[in-house]
């Protein structure tokens, strides 16, 4: 679940209304279009001035160089020994215009917000061999996603950014269902039989 996701080059200019510090790296980089796992991106932490925008490899490096987790399911994160630090000290939030995900006839859908160009999905990281790497936070699927997946990120409200890294509202966060998304599908097979 969540295994791509892509940003457009118009959220800049709505990220900077959130994060007081923009590290340098994403200024030079240029971070449109598609993100996959092992992908370098853009994510927000919390500093000492506020929300800083920094960049993170995504992917935890878990199965002895076998497959990546890139998602950590929200209704047992607490309990999983490998995400413990990283969700109690290095929680994140991954800005994205919107994610893909296929449906059981490989068909591609795109969900994005339908009020807002940039969505907020939770996350953590943790360090790795001198690396920094992170997780999407994955939660039972809404309405809106549920004929395509059981699964979604974990996504938050605009005025829920700060509230992810306070310890109490982190925990009410991660049992929260996430907003109604847009679905658009490049080709939908369609049924004879509903």
């Amino acid at each position: 679940m969540c295994g791509r996701y892509y940003i457009d080059s118009d959220m800049a200019d709505e990220i900077e209304k959130v994060v007081h510090d923009i590290d340098q790296r994403i200024r030079q980089e240029h971070f449109a279009g598609d993100i996959f796992p092992t992908n370098v991106a853009p994510i927000i932490e919390k500093s000492e001035h506020g929300l800083k925008l920094d960049v993170c490899k995504w992917g935890y490096p878990l199965s002895q160089g076998k497959n990546l987790v890139i998602n950590a399911r929200a209704e047992s994160v607490m309990d999983k020994p490998s995400f413990r630090n990283g969700i109690l000290y290095h929680r994140i939030l991954i800005p994205a215009s919107g994610f893909y995900e296929w449906n059981r006839l490989k068909e591609k859908n795109t969900f994005s917000r339908y009020d807002a160009p940039v969505l907020y999905m939770a996350g953590f990281c943790d360090w790795f061999e001198n690396e920094r790497r992170f997780v999407i936070m994955t939660t039972a699927a809404n309405e809106s996603m549920i004929k395509v997946h059981d699964r979604m990120p974990l996504i938050l409200e605009k005025g829920q950014l700060k509230d992810w890294f306070d310890d109490r509202k982190m925990e009410q966060i991660l049992h929260q269902v996430p907003v109604q998304l847009k679905r658009e599908a490049e080709y939908e097979q369609q049924s004879l039989f509903l």
